[in-house]
């Protein structure tokens, strides 16, 4: 009679329940097979489990005859050893080793190393949260991914350090005691305030940019020669920024969960990420993908901020794969296995220089560039992706009174308040829908949530027709100036608000 344990894989950001069966034919020359889709990984589990069952001190399986494991369902591809632990259990109930009440109950997962230990796996927040929509009663994990198992509330999550202490707790004979799960007043309790706007000397204009983005989670385009603070406001814009709602950690946590990147402490992420890859990223490191899809920058950059200093020095084909993420909030990785939607609802914050020497708009320092590379260097960034960037916020060189200026500007936690304010307005507005910002307003929601008085429309088409905005830069606008009289706490749209809202578009676009 064969075996039957629950495991998991993980689809995309979601949990599926996999169905770990062994069978073992005591009789017969030894062989032990694997089925149901495994890839490489999985295979060697056979060896894995082999020797973490001698060294933990069962009867292995070369003297046991001809193993099967079948992991259900088949279709699915299986790509991670988080299924040592489960077969070398069914192994052990299959072979009368060990005896396990209610084990269908139950869902394992852990890598196991040659000595019996259990290694962390990735993927165990999204596999924790489907474990409960189930109504699975207890999950089994490796020690090291407790923590971040624990903030699942409602389930039993029990932490294990090697097999044969699993299977002694199974057995009755030495119980583990579930782990206390995390409150989210603990989750939130340490949250990184090391950059603050106040310590940034002179940039009001950045400053004031800065914060009408954060409010209405708007992209910006930082220029200015090299040295001029464009990578330093960049970094502390993720300080004026609301503070992560436990769903947004939640969201953000499972990406990070599944692309192996938690650390060590394996914990709820109670920060909004920033991500700043380098120019010489691939797309599929942008974008995300592989032979088994994985989250790339822009999915990492979830609710967050994806910051890409000198944006011109990025190949041109990279960039332009942002145009969709930008738009829709999510990207879709098409592969020939299938394929797989991850999230991308990330603030754009780019800096680039206004030309290759970097000094074209520097009053004190003459520019070297021929006009033809000036060109060249401008077209690497196509009208589509500019027209996505609603803010395009010139930052100049910093004069040298200003540095030394020890009066210190509005802090982080002032400007924050502000922000907190803005998006409670348009929390307010939208409560009826999945829109959260202002920047992800629909037509049909800007016509109904921002509409503009008459000397508003005048100003704006005036402006359309003589700087020949686009349908979106058009719409775009509308919406910046939704936040910026968010604000100043106004409920209608005003002249001054749409006439401070096209300052930021650059002329001809």
């Amino acid at each position: 009679m064969p075996s039957k344990l629950y495991s998991a894989a993980t689809v995309g950001l979601s949990g599926a329940k996999v169905e770990v069966e062994v069978d073992v034919l005591g009789s017969g020359l030894h062989n032990f097979t694997l089925v149901g889709l495994p890839d490489t990984a999985v295979k060697e589990s056979r060896d894995r489990v082999s020797s973490a069952l001698k060294n933990s001190g069962f009867k292995p399986p070369h003297q046991c005859g001809r193993i099967t494991v079948n992991l259900a369902p088949a279709d699915l591809p299986k790509s991670s050893p988080i299924y040592d632990v489960p077969i070398a259990l069914g192994f052990l109930i299959a072979t009368k080793q060990l005896r396990v009440d209610r084990p269908t109950e139950k869902l394992f997962v852990g890598e196991l190393a040659l000595d019996g230990i259990i290694r962390p796996v990735n993927g165990i927040l999204p596999i924790a949260l489907f474990a409960k929509e189930q109504g699975v009663n207890e999950i089994f994990v490796p020690q090291e991914n407790v923590q971040e198992a624990a903030v699942v509330q409602g389930i039993q999550i029990i932490g294990v350090s090697n097999l044969l202490e699993l299977a002694t707790h199974l057995s009755g004979k030495e119980i583990i005691s579930p782990t206390k799960t995390i409150t989210p007043e603990e989750i939130f309790a340490h949250i990184d305030t090391t950059l603050d706007m106040k310590n940034v000397k002179g940039h009001e204009h950045a400053k004031r940019a800065l914060e009408i983005a954060a409010a209405g989670g708007h992209n910006v385009l930082l220029g200015g020669p090299p040295g001029s603070g464009k990578t330093l406001l960049a970094k502390t814009f993720i300080s004026i920024l609301p503070k992560l709602t436990m769903d947004e950690a939640l969201e953000v946590t499972k990406i990070y969960s599944i692309a192996g990147l938690l650390g060590t402490q394996r914990q709820l992420l109670a920060s909004r990420p920033f991500r700043a890859p380098h120019n010489s990223a691939s797309a599929v490191s942008l974008i995300g993908g592989g032979t088994n899809p994985r989250p790339g920058e822009i999915s990492l950059a979830h609710r967050g901020v994806l910051f890409l200093d000198e944006f011109a020095e990025f190949p041109r084909n990279v960039i332009e794969n942002l145009r969709q993420p930008l738009e829709d909030g999510v990207v879709t990785v098409a592969r020939a296995k299938g394929s797989l939607t991850f999230p991308a609802d990330f603030i754009l914050i780019a800096a680039m220089n206004p030309c290759p020497c970097g000094f074209l708009t520097d009053p004190d320092k003459q520019c070297t560039c021929m006009p033809s590379q000036i060109a060249r260097y401008t077209r690497k960034i196509s009208g589509p992706i500019l027209d996505r960037i609603d803010m395009h916020v010139e930052v100049p060189r910093v004069h040298i009174n200003k540095l030394e200026d020890a009066a210190e500007g509005e802090s982080s936690h002032i400007i924050r308040g502000r922000v907190d304010n803005a998006r409670k307005m348009q929390e307010d507005r939208f409560k009826n829908s999945d829109t959260i910002t202002n920047a992800d307003m629909s037509s049909q929601q800007i016509k109904e949530k921002a509409p503009l008085d008459e000397q508003s429309q005048l100003l704006l088409r005036a402006a359309a027709q003589k700087l020949n905005f686009s349908a979106r830069a058009y719409h775009r606008i509308i919406k910046l100036a939704r936040t910026i009289a968010d604000l100043a706490g106004e409920k209608n749209i005003q002249k001054s608000h749409v006439a401070e809202a096209i300052q930021y578009r650059t002329k001809g676009e």
